[in-house]
């Protein structure tokens, strides 16, 4: 590809000087002089044999390399392992051929919330498929790979800067690319097609791993069979395992992490008995009425910092009990400390202050948080300030009363409140 970009930049280039230089020749050599008349000639074939001939040749040096990639691009090696990847607002799913190395059919008829790849329960060959409901791929390396592409709902794109590959996944239809990863390391995936509100969260990462940690990563995951027994089985299962199946299995992990990380909605992670702030400015208690209410009919009562593109879901009384045991036991593990960390890096990301200030030192719009806490900061008008609770809080309600020397003053007020500060806070101490 990039042999052919510069082909084409190097005969456009010098048709763009040739046709340039012919300009400035014509304006000299025939320029206006009183005893010249101009000549009328409509027609001069062998002028237009040339141009014709010359315009032939540079197209076609030019269209020529373009079809040997683009041959390259369609036809996939041979020994390029099949993955599928599904789009759906606003996560991606995998799924990988089992040890039988086929994978097996899908028809929509099929999908449903047991079967979120439609695949077909009589297919012998989709009994051992691998599925991977989260956002997260591993590749092994230097292995061709073949991409096939489908969508749930919209126009999705599967796109991996780093490997320069792009592909829409079109609903109705499957879609393909191939590349090779050749080199090991974690790998952005976003969607490059907007998809609606959420299309910004929909992000994943892709993994290039030695062949033993491939094969390890690939052992652990649950195969078609696994999870439809353990779908058709759940009064067998305790409470809580069917709701981390369910929430696997609708979707809600691509929207709410359970690790305590910023999403496109709120974390599980010590979410009941939660404290929340809603986008109307009260509070709520996050009780199993609230979670309930949230489910069914999410779009009533939205937290604070989040937008309301959380569809509604139609479960059932067992269901809902179970996503509920499965938030519970999320947070008897939590920490309460930790919590105000993770909420304060969540408030950090949403609120857009790590696009002014870095994390790791590096120079950005404003002071860098790394080993800001305690710190002496020179200000604009000559003072100095060590940077406690009292100077962040102050710097974050009323911004342009103290300014960092070298700094502008561009950083607008927030309105938070005490918790959000303390949260703010308590992350930016952790930063080192």
């Amino acid at each position: 590809m990039d042999d052919t970009l510069m082909i084409t930049f190097a005969v456009t280039g010098f048709v763009f000087v040739a046709v340039n230089l012919f300009m400035a020749y014509a304006l000299v050599r025939y320029r206006y002089r009183p005893e010249r008349r101009a000549r009328y000639e409509p027609e001069n074939r062998k002028l237009e044999l040339w141009l014709t001939g010359l315009t032939t040749v540079g197209i076609v040096i030019m269209l020529a390399p373009g079809l040997i990639v683009l041959a390259d691009f369609i036809h996939v090696p041979q020994n390029a392992s099949v993955i599928e990847a599904v789009g759906k607002q606003w996560q991606w799913s995998f799924r990988f051929p089992g040890k039988d190395g086929v994978l097996g059919n899908t028809k929509p008829q099929f999908i449903s919330f047991q079967n979120p790849f439609g695949l077909n329960p009589d297919d012998p060959n989709a009994q051992d498929d691998v599925l991977i409901t989260g956002s997260e791929l591993h590749l092994p390396v230097n292995q061709p790979v073949q991409i096939l592409l489908r969508s749930y709902d919209v126009l999705h794109d599967f796109y991996v800067p780093h490997f320069r590959v792009k592909m829409d996944a079109v609903p109705g239809i499957v879609s393909t690319l191939w590349f090779t990863p050749t080199r090991a390391g974690r790998f952005d995936l976003a969607c490059a097609e907007y998809c609606g509100i959420g299309h910004h969260t929909m992000r994943g990462a892709v993994y290039v791993d030695d062949q033993v940690t491939f094969q390890n990563w690939l052992g652990n995951q649950s195969t078609f069979s696994q999870t439809n027994n353990a779908t058709t089985s759940r009064q067998e299962d305790n409470l809580i395992q069917q709701g981390r199946l369910l929430a696997e299995k609708q979707g809600c992990l691509g929207c709410h992490s359970i690790d305590g990380s910023p999403s496109a909605g709120p974390t599980w992670k010590g979410l009941l008995n939660r404290t929340e702030t809603l986008s109307d400015g009260s509070t709520v208690v996050v009780d199993e009425n609230y979670i309930k209410d949230s489910i069914l009919n999410p779009n009533a009562s939205v937290i604070k910092g989040y937008s309301p593109i959380m569809p509604a879901y139609d479960l059932s009384d067992q269901e809902l009990d179970a996503l509920i045991a499965f938030t519970a036991s999320l947070s008897l593990t939590d920490n309460s400390a930790t919590n105000l960390v993770s909420v304060g890096k969540q408030l950090a990301e949403q609120q857009g202050c790590l696009s002014c200030h870095s994390l790791d030192g590096s120079s950005s719009a404003g002071p860098s948080w790394k080993n800001l806490f305690g710190k002496t900061e020179n200000l604009a008008d000559n003072t100095t300030v060590v940077v406690d609770d009292h100077y962040l809080k102050e710097a974050i309600l009323n911004p342009s009363a103290t300014i960092v020397a070298g700094f502008s003053p561009i950083m607008p007020s927030y309105q938070f409140n005490d918790q959000e500060l303390e949260a703010l806070i308590a992350y930016t101490k952790t930063i080192h």
